[in-house]
Order: structure tokens, then sequence, then C-alpha cells
């Protein structure tokens, strides 16, 4: 918080300095207290739930028409790699092709569904 002042600061070496913070005590800022910027927008929203830049492991669905793989895009179409073929025995590469926005879309290959849908930027 910038109206937080430290107090009884001290140099204990030639770069190194140390004080007294708001809640009486010496001590290591945590990531959440030292994060400026684009980092403590990010951490505020990872506590709240959210996930504005789409960092974390993407939601589990299973793929079928009535529960395809959702594939955000800022576009109307996107290349899609469907790893679920993968897993076939005599299948060793991603199949790659154009997901356009409209109804889910089938892989050519093994017939998992995917959808495409909007997605904002957030800056």
């Amino acid at each position: 918080d910038p109206d937080d002042i430290i107090t009884q600061i001290e140099m204990l070496d030639e770069g190194w300095w140390r004080g007294v913070g708001p809640d009486g005590e010496y001590g290591i800022p945590t990531d959440e207290e030292q994060a400026t910027g684009l980092e403590k927008v990010i951490m505020k929203a990872m506590k709240q739930g959210e996930d504005p830049f789409n960092m974390m492991k993407p939601k589990h669905y299973a793929g079928s028409k009535a529960d395809p793989h959702l594939v955000p895009s800022i576009t109307n179409k996107r290349i899609v790699g469907c790893c679920v073929c993968v897993g076939e025995e005599d299948n060793t590469a991603v199949v790659w092709f154009w997901l356009h926005e409209g109804e889910a879309q089938r892989c050519p290959s093994c017939g998992s569904h995917y959808k495409l849908v909007p997605h904002e930027l957030p800056h």
C-alpha cells in the first residue's frame, strides 16, 4: 500500500537495508506485498479464481458434441492441434486443422469435437 511507512531503517551492509513494516515486524515481503503493475493485477485475479492470461491448465471437456473442447480465439478461426489422436496405436503425430467460428467441429482423424469461443485480450 503506498500509504504504508517503513520505519527504523538501518543499513546492514553496503547496499543492504532493513526496516520495520506497518505491522511492526522486520521481514522479507511476500510476493503479493512486493508485486507491482501487471504482476499485481495477475496475482489479484488468480486469487479471485480468474485466469486473465490463460496461464492455468485448461479445463477438461469430454470432447463430445454435447461437451466439446473449448478453444479461445480473438479471431473467427484458429488452427487446432488434436492430441487426442496421439494416444491411438497407429497414430503418432498431432493432427492439425482449422477451427472456424460457429458450431462444434470434429477432428478429421479421431472425431473429438472442438468449438471456437470468443476471447478478449485483458489489456
